[in-house]
């Protein structure tokens, strides 16, 4: 396994992403796992005598939309999180799809409570690709229905995927076959040309959207429409493309009951549930403001209310229970 210092000196992980100066929890610190990354809903730990370069990712109860990290946090989310991440996951796996997910190995001495919020992950590089002369890291969205960003664009006139959408199309007209909107990763998702992306990446494209169909046909039969979701590929140690990051989760995708969306009412059961309280309270507005009087702020102060809370947290319960 990979010592701290020589980590940093790999090349593997990403420049972008900072090491943390945090000791992390002193139960995990007894065992000789070392926390070296903070990241916005878990942190990363280096495995002591590890045989080969995994380490282990904690889920936190914390929460983050539009990628604004939030004091408040949704107690029990880790976990029922990290279930359903673990599913999607294996989900893949069953469709012949490798993660970066690691369920062979064990880190021992681990009690219940951190055992139900983590993962054992390998240490991937970045996938890149080169897009119109600039070497991008990518987001592969697929949506079932013209709704969100797409929508929103599509009704002013822009094409920014260069999808060429007929005209005349509703909000939540359903695609015969899932549209395909890749981003770049980073502090801002811009868009990229659909055509461009899957000419350099044919065979992870046409994989994910195989999952995608999929997954999305299972979730119906078992009472969940699947709006969209969110993919992100990895180069573990072979050289070889693996999925990673969130899986099918709420955290990755919009879910909507069978029921509501039958009747029109397009409720998410996922994270949507907060980003609609933080666009009602003015968070994006609140964080620019903070960030200006404060750039070393790590987080915005924000309360969200029990009752959100606790929608959020019985949505992703109820996600999971009817999944597995």
């Amino acid at each position: 396994m990979l010592t701290l210092n020589e980590l940093k000196t790999s090349g593997i992980w990403p420049q972008n992403k900072s090491f943390t100066n945090k000791e992390g929890i002193k139960e995990l610190n007894k065992l000789g796992l070392e926390m070296f990354y903070s990241g916005k809903n878990g942190d990363l730990y280096l495995i002591p005598d590890a045989k080969k370069d995994v380490v282990l990712l904690m889920r936190s109860d914390r929460v983050s939309v539009f990628d604004i990290p939030i004091s408040d946090t949704i107690k029990g989310k880790g976990k029922i999180q990290n279930s359903i991440s673990t599913f999607g996951a294996k989900y893949a796996k069953k469709m012949g799809i490798k993660t970066a997910i690691d369920f062979d190995y064990e880190v021992k001495g681990l009690d219940d409570e951190y055992k139900q919020r983590s993962q054992v992950i390998e240490l991937c590089r970045p996938f890149e690709v080169e897009i119109d002369s600039e070497i991008v890291q990518l987001e592969l969205i697929y949506r079932n229905y013209l709704t969100g960003s797409l929508y929103k664009a599509y009704k002013n006139g822009k094409d920014p995927y260069n999808l060429k959408l007929e005209a005349g199309l509703e909000e939540w007209h359903k695609f015969d076959a899932p549209i395909f909107t890749p981003t770049t990763k980073g502090d801002t998702d811009e868009p990229l040309d659909a055509k461009k992306v899957v000419s350099k990446i044919p065979e992870i494209a046409k994989t994910m959207e195989k999952l995608f169909i999929d997954f999305s046909r299972y979730a119906h039969t078992k009472g969940i429409t699947v709006v969209d979701t969110k993919f992100e590929v990895f180069i573990n140690s072979n050289g070889d493309w693996v999925l990673g990051d969130e899986i099918l989760t709420p955290e990755s995708s919009r879910f909507i009951m069978n029921s509501d969306f039958e009747a029109a009412n397009y409720k998410s059961m996922d994270k949507q549930i907060i980003r609609n309280y933080a666009i009602k309270d003015g968070w994006k507005e609140k964080w620019a403001k903070e960030k200006a009087v404060f750039p070393n702020q790590n987080f915005l102060v924000a309360s969200i209310p029990d009752d959100i809370k606790k929608e959020v947290l019985l949505g992703y319960e109820y996600i999971y229970s009817i999944l597995t």
